[in-house]
């Protein structure tokens, strides 16, 4: 074997195995990303029977619950999808607040398997503002007992 062709052999060598571990690493992340998108979007787009995130606000009068089982509409003020999720609520769920769901859509329901709810950036637990209310430090206006 001639020096050139020693080369291009140990560089093939190096360069295969680089190959073929970028196109696992891709195939295995491509399995893992989740879209945001909106009603609107997802309506246009009719993205079915793959994982998203929805999100926009809960629309006003739209929530059913039944024990854990809970259905609502999610709008971005033009076009809104019914959701339906079966779990606990966090406790900054409500009407024409911003939400959050990861789940799948088969063009009727988007069945949601996680949610959150969005707020500000003055948001503090109900635990702690009660705690300071309790001591007398609270400095805060928005309380809710």
């Amino acid at each position: 074997m001639t020096p050139k062709q020693k080369r291009f052999f140990g560089i093939c060598l190096f360069f295969i195995p680089l190959c073929l571990g970028l196109f696992f690493l891709m195939s295995a992340l491509k399995s893992n990303i989740v879209y945001f998108i909106t009603p609107s979007e997802l309506l246009e787009q009719k993205i079915i029977n793959q994982k998203l995130r929805l999100g926009g606000l809960v629309k006003s009068n739209s929530i059913f619950k039944e024990g854990t089982l809970i259905k609502f509409d999610i709008t971005d003020g033009e076009k809104s999808i019914t959701v339906k999720y079966d779990g606990l609520l966090p406790d900054l769920f409500k009407e024409n607040q911003g939400v959050i769901v990861e789940g799948i859509y088969n063009n009727i329901i988007f069945k949601a398997e996680s949610l959150l709810a969005k707020h500000d950036e003055n948001y503090i637990p109900r635990e702690i503002t009660k705690s300071l209310k309790d001591q007398g430090l609270w400095k805060g206006k928005n309380y809710n007992e």
